[in-house]
């Protein structure tokens, strides 16, 4: 029977694995080499390192990782050593979705703004890139795209420059994979370089990984005014962050942006099948059957005298109050861990059912294309 060690922390993932395996639920952040020697397969999260000094007396052979990120994973080691690997892309797009559509939201309910009339820069268009700009598209935002990467393989269509990107954005979104070196490097990618020529009063937000953001010079530009909003999910030295630049935050999370039921199941499933796959097991097609059901199922707006905008945004704080988050994290910065491993329970748009009294086709129609599958018009 083969060996696996599980992150403890993956949810819908015990007694599935079980009929076939060995499975072994450790926490994350403490699985070492000692732990790993035995197995034959890791299911991870980021905070496993799977790298020479945990693997290299090991009997690894198949690492699979319930997210899209895997900058945890030494992909040169694996290759080397004949260790498959596989991430789960675009597992948690639609959760990404949802929490920039909670920060658009509150943009609206906290500045009065018209987000019509906003251009929004998406860095980085792969799976979560294209959903968040299905979303600012859907409700009438200007989208630019930036993805070097894309842009070389695929042709500069439908793409900017990163300069067209800061110089015209009300509202930069970064959704990019850390590279540290090579021709698209990540790495602080935005430094105080570019906040100096970005619009003042920008708006940032960080919803991929921390080190993207040089976070000392994020918050010398909130400090002098150029950047007015900042809004991070992913910080420098997680877990340990910058308590200066959390008091200056628009919105501050623990990175959860991912961290929906749908997403973790997405994750989940897709870890399960990339095992079952290589070690031909009868779980090829797995997905959970038991994501909870949302606490308030049913929204219901009477949207008479409201706006396509007002509404909108009444049903996407119903599904997700973003400062509950913010919150929760403002009140106890040093539990960053314990607040991502106990996250609350969050589902997406399509878990919802709308009922709209005094509203319009228009309406029905904005809501369909963010993502909201069940509308009624009453």
């Amino acid at each position: 029977m083969i060996k696996i060690i599980a992150d403890d922390k993956i949810p819908f993932l015990k007694g599935v694995l079980e009929p076939f395996a060995d499975v072994r639920y450790l926490p994350g952040a403490k699985t070492g080499a000692s732990d790993i020697k035995e197995a034959d397969a890791l299911i991870t999260r980021t905070r496993t390192q799977c790298n020479k000094s945990n693997l290299a007396d090991s009997k690894v052979k198949k690492i699979a990782t319930a997210t899209i990120g895997f900058d945890h994973i030494d992909t040169d080691f694996c290759k080397a050593n004949n260790i498959d690997w596989s991430n789960a892309p675009g597992c948690n797009s639609g959760s990404v979705k949802q929490y920039l559509a909670s920060v658009l939201a509150l943009m609206v309910m906290q500045q009065n703004v018209r987000l019509s009339e906003k251009t929004i820069g998406i860095v980085g268009v792969g799976n979560v890139g294209k959903k968040v700009a299905d979303l600012a598209g859907a409700i009438g935002m200007r989208v630019l795209l930036n993805d070097p990467p894309r842009a070389e393989k695929e042709g500069t269509e439908g793409f900017v420059e990163l300069d067209e990107v800061i110089q015209h954005s009300d509202i930069i979104t970064f959704h990019v994979p850390l590279q540290r070196t090579g021709k698209f490097a990540t790495h602080h990618l935005a430094n105080a370089s570019m906040f100096s020529q970005c619009k003042k009063g920008v708006g940032i937000v960080n919803t991929c990984r921390g080190e993207v953001i040089d976070n000392k010079e994020l918050l010398e530009a909130i400090q002098n005014g150029t950047v007015a909003n900042a809004i991070l999910d992913v910080w420098e030295n997680e877990p340990d962050i910058n308590l200066q630049l959390l008091d200056k935050c628009m919105v501050a999370t623990p990175h959860i942006a991912g961290y929906s039921a749908d997403g973790k199941a997405n994750g989940t499933a897709a870890s399960v099948q990339a095992i079952s796959e290589y070690f031909n097991l009868p779980l090829k097609d797995w997905y959970p059957d038991d994501i909870p059901l949302p606490v308030r199922p049913e929204i219901h707006i009477d949207a008479q005298g409201l706006s396509v905008q007002d509404v909108w945004v009444k049903a996407v704080w119903h599904t997700y109050p973003i400062l509950e988050d913010d919150e929760r994290l403002r009140r106890s910065p040093d539990t960053f861990e314990v607040l991502r491993g106990s996250y609350p329970l969050r589902r997406e748009f399509q878990a919802y059912h709308v009922q709209l009294s005094n509203g319009t086709e228009e309406m029905k129609e904005m809501l369909n294309k963010m993502g909201f599958c069940h509308v009624q018009l009453i």
